[in-house]
């Protein structure tokens, strides 16, 4: 079906700032100038604090010789300390083989230097959980560190988690990729395809997730981190490898905090961080080198993105440096439920292998609005297609009945040094891309002119290409 706004949908996105007013007093004052917004939303993100207990995962049975199944070991560490009214579950230098692990209320897993968890590749060591794949809700492999509904939780130290993803585990299930690593699959290998489209199609008909039931033979590979439906969260210092799929991936939570983690992941699918539907987040000081978009601020798919209702908002992203990756700063494209009041600054961006610095990615089986964007000083050596996109036309395009929204992003002291393009912003007829600014830019090395379709209100303050002010990109 190709895209036609329907005047019922038009007027609910008209409708849709009044959801302003069940923001925290605190944000709503601050929305006169974003940026004091954005204050508002770093001081509101507070770390979980714990108590001065520590449990060794070696006092209940675990060895980090690399070979131990640890699983039962660190669970029982856990559960002491969760029992204890909390504390740090503590893995100490040593290489800890381990299957999924599941923290609860009140918990800081807490590697310190020299430890490795050492994540199992026997799809059996990840018992079925509610999680979330791809934007869509169902009962499928746990993801490798996993918490649902839980209360002051943290992932911290100076260790590193391994997910030992590679071309033999793992990343063969993504089928056929267009990636630049060999990531194992061949013509006849068994992958995702069909559990994907099965599982897109239940989401559509609004089957109960509880019936929705994947794992062994669906080949839809986990997440690696994901805190679902959780508040105080804090994922701080450690180092991720080896990525199955999405690498960072909150899903539904409140007060999130990301700081200092270095995630590289070059398989199919890493999205360094993925804040999904979270309120109140900051995330800085991270470096993402990826195989996918470095942060993509997503919000759930199609008809149960819509379901859920739950935009992603209050997000501030700084002092981050974003390498290889598709994007460096991306909203999308599992956007359904709303995307508002993004923030990032002071950035720095630098990869022949980076697509994009600032993405922006929906369509018109997506849908959803996507409002008020700022950002600033960000520097960026290379990026290879544009600085900035802005793209209605992703995958399935206007081949929806939902409105696309994009509107009110204001982009200051933007500053390239190798970018092909500028700008590509390309909305569908009848839903057009709105209120782009941009403000005291430069954008250097350029040898290809901007796309600009079906955008309204671009603006352009003290802009300059290849050194020479311009006033239109068009």
């Amino acid at each position: 079906m190709r895209f036609t706004p329907s005047r019922r949908a038009l007027l609910g996105h008209a409708g849709a700032g009044a959801a302003l007013s069940l923001l925290p007093t605190g944000l709503r004052a601050a929305t006169t100038d974003p940026w004091r917004r954005a204050e508002e939303i770093a001081r509101a993100a507070r770390p979980p604090v714990f108590p001065a207990r520590d449990f060794d995962v070696t006092r209940f049975g675990a060895r980090g010789d690399g070979q131990t199944l640890n699983s039962t070991a660190i669970a029982r560490a856990i559960a002491a300390c969760a029992a204890a009214g909390g504390g740090r579950v503590v893995v100490p230098a040593g290489r800890f083989l381990t299957g999924a692990v599941h923290l609860r209320s009140n918990v800081n897993l807490h590697l310190q230097a020299g430890a490795t968890l050492l994540f199992s590749t026997d799809p059996k060591d990840y018992p079925l959980v509610f999680t979330r794949w791809e934007g869509i809700e169902l009962m499928n492999y746990s993801p490798l560190v996993y918490a649902r509904q839980q209360r002051n939780i943290a992932i911290t130290g100076e260790g590193t988690l391994d997910g030992q993803g590679s071309a033999r585990h793992w990343w063969s299930w993504k089928g056929p990729w267009g990636g630049t690593v060999d990531h194992g699959w061949r013509e006849g290998m068994p992958d995702q395809r069909k559990a994907r489209a099965i599982l897109f199609e239940m989401a559509e008909r609004r089957v109960p997730v509880e019936k929705r039931v994947f794992g062994e033979g669906s080949f839809l590979r986990p997440a690696f981190v994901q805190p679902y439906d959780c508040e105080n969260v804090l994922i701080e210092g450690v180092k991720l490898r080896g990525a199955p799929f999405w690498q960072i991936h909150p899903v539904l939570c409140r007060n999130l905090i990301v700081r200092g983690v270095d995630v590289l992941g070059h398989g199919p699918n890493n999205d360094g961080c993925d804040p999904e539907s979270v309120d109140g987040a900051l995330i800085e000081r991270c470096t993402f080198d990826t195989g996918d978009d470095c942060i993509a601020i997503n919000s759930g798919r199609n008809e149960d993105g819509r379901r859920l209702a739950m935009p992603a908002q209050n997000i501030l992203i700084r002092d981050c440096r974003m390498k290889e990756g598709h994007g460096g700063v991306v909203v999308g494209s599992q956007i359904s439920g709303g995307a508002r009041w993004i923030f990032a600054e002071r950035c720095v961006m630098d990869s022949p292998d980076l697509w994009y610095a600032i993405r922006f990615k929906n369509n018109a089986l997506r849908g959803g609005l996507l409002e008020n964007f700022f950002y600033r000083d960000i520097d960026v050596g290379t990026v290879s297609r544009a600085a900035v996109t802005c793209d209605f036309n992703y995958e399935e395009g206007a081949n929806g009945r939902f409105v696309p929204r994009l509107r009110n992003v204001v982009i200051e002291r933007l500053r390239t040094k190798n970018a092909a393009r500028v700008l590509d912003s390309q909305g569908l007829p009848g839903a057009p891309v709105t209120g782009v600014t941009l403000r005291d830019c430069s954008f250097d090395g350029v040898t290809q002119p901007s796309i600009v379709r079906h955008t309204e209100g671009l603006q352009l303050e003290r802009v300059r290409v290849n050194g020479k002010p311009v006033d239109s990109l068009a």
